[in-house]
């Protein structure tokens, strides 16, 4: 378990929602601020950004290298797909302002050495690591040297890569890191969510994991909190009509809520183990079977086998008593449909009624 902003995050506690703003504010600033409020008034723990400008991701260049060719965005360089999705630096400070008066946590993906700047100079209460950034050891060192929580995800990685990564947070500072589970296709197909390697990152390594989840549904989400899922992360845009290089995979305003509700319900199913009755048990307790008397009888009368059943409700002695109360007298008369107690019973010579 760690905190943000005072939040804990951990198994033990209602999952921590984080809605990834990314590239959905389509380059207003009034947009973003919309998206905060809305994340906040559909119950998301945090919002996202990223840092990054397109000359901090890349070059301008036209050559095959840096060409996309397939997939969501085809057609673009990375250069102007960078242009169009970034969060200017100017922004940054009116939007961790914003969040403060709307009372939501706000912190950003950096994704060079400057972005961290950045964000320690507006103190970010904590700083995610994307998954095509878990190879870059400098910038893991230097955002774990600011001694915040941080989140990384672990899309296309190797196992020896997952530990290298966290090895180096480790010892540069950072003593609370989450691993997400993640999966860098966008979208991702629900059949290749993988939510298995949630049990084991944290068999592995021994810490927190949560889910970067690229799928179209909450189901993965959902499914992931029963697996052991700490946070959720997710992209969202701040309007249905919302539109974007990450709006096609991202969910609406009523899907977080949706989200939210449904992640908090998967958690508090999850229940602890151990038989102990809940709450709302207690009703149903009075409709089990118990030991009813089928006939009339007076006082003295012995019990036949046919003088009692077993029968909802369950005011009566549990069924597992019927050998036992069969032979015995009763000691005051009785009607068909009383519940049979040891206070009906004559006690047996020798015998003490429990």
């Amino acid at each position: 378990m760690f905190k943000i902003n005072g939040r804990a995050i951990g198994r033990d506690y209602a999952p921590y929602i984080i809605a990834e703003l990314s590239a959905n504010h389509g380059g207003s600033i009034d947009s973003a601020k919309l998206a905060i409020t809305v994340a906040k008034e559909n119950g998301a723990s945090a919002v996202k950004i990223q840092t990054y400008t397109p000359d901090t991701m890349t070059i301008d260049s036209e050559k095959p290298d840096f060409k996309i060719n397939n997939g969501l965005w085809k057609g673009y360089t990375l250069y102007d797909l960078y242009k169009e999705a970034h969060t200017p630096f100017e922004w940054h400070k009116e939007l961790f302002d914003f969040a403060k008066e709307k009372d939501i946590t706000l912190f950003s993906s950096p994704f060079d050495e400057t972005a961290v700047d950045l964000l320690q100079d507006l103190d970010a209460p904590a700083y995610k690591i994307a998954s095509f950034e878990l190879v870059d050891l400098p910038l893991i060192k230097r955002a774990a040297e600011c001694a915040k929580p941080l989140l990384m995800s672990t899309g296309m990685a190797s196992l020896d890569e997952v530990r290298e990564a966290l090895n180096v947070a480790l010892k540069y500072g950072c003593g609370d890191v989450l691993l997400f589970h993640c999966i860098s296709s966008y979208p991702t197909p629900v059949t290749d969510s993988n939510l298995k390697n949630i049990e084991y990152l944290r068999s592995e390594f021994g810490i927190e994991v949560g889910l970067s989840d690229h799928t179209m549904s909450n189901l993965a989400s959902t499914i992931s909190i029963g697996l052991g899922a700490a946070a959720i992360e997710k992209h969202f845009k701040p309007s249905d009509d919302a539109i974007g290089p990450d709006s096609s995979f991202s969910i609406t305003p009523n899907q977080l809520s949706l989200l939210v509700n449904d992640c908090n319900d998967a958690w508090r199913a999850i229940g602890k183990a151990g038989f102990h009755r809940s709450l709302a048990e207690e009703e149903s307790r009075k409709h089990r079977r118990s030991i009813y008397f089928m006939n009339n009888l007076k006082k003295g009368d012995i019990i036949r086998s046919a003088d009692i059943r077993a029968i909802r409700p369950g005011f009566g002695l549990p069924p597992k008593y019927v050998d036992s109360i069969v032979g015995r007298h009763v000691n005051h008369d009785v009607e068909r449909g009383d519940p049979v107690s040891f206070d009906v019973l004559k006690e047996k010579e020798g015998e003490k009624n429990d």
